[in-house]
């Protein structure tokens, strides 16, 4: 930060916590390659977030369902699966990991733009690069005598 008077100026974003009992959670046995093992146990995590039902503020909520984005359906339920670590509490952690990493991505409100006007050199400039492309290009015509 520069310095105590413009500390206001720079607003640092605070991760949003989502609590446990708002998100469901269920095994299922993992996919892919793994031997014998992976038939029997299930390490993979189904982890659902019905993000219009949330306590998510309402900004928040609004800007997760506009993502364009494969894992939330038609009803606005987040689903993602983790199944990369060979243990359930490993890919739990992954699960909630990625959601919060997604919802934190959109927590703070993009800036709007504003349109600003061009300078008065590099107006100038443009000018006079459009004035010598037309030089160049008048000398190219018929030459006569």
């Amino acid at each position: 930060m520069c310095c105590a008077s413009c500390w206001s100026d720079h607003a640092v974003a605070v991760p949003i916590e989502i609590a446990e009992s708002e998100v469901e959670i269920t095994a299922i046995r993992a996919q892919g390659a793994g031997g014998q093992n992976v038939n029997k146990v299930s390490s993979a995590i189904h982890l659902r977030f019905d993000i219009p039902a949330s306590s998510l503020p309402e900004g928040v909520k609004e800007r997760l369902l506009a993502l364009r984005d494969s894992r939330i359906t038609q009803a606005g339920v987040l689903v993602l699966k983790a199944q990369q670590h060979r243990t359930q509490d490993m890919n739990r952690l992954d699960a909630f990991t990625r959601l919060h990493e997604l919802v934190n991505s959109v927590a703070e409100p993009p800036k709007t733009r504003r349109p600003t006007k061009p300078t008065y050199g590099s107006r100038q400039r443009r000018l006079e690069g459009k004035s010598q492309r037309s030089e160049t290009k008048a000398l190219r015509g018929r030459v006569t005598d």
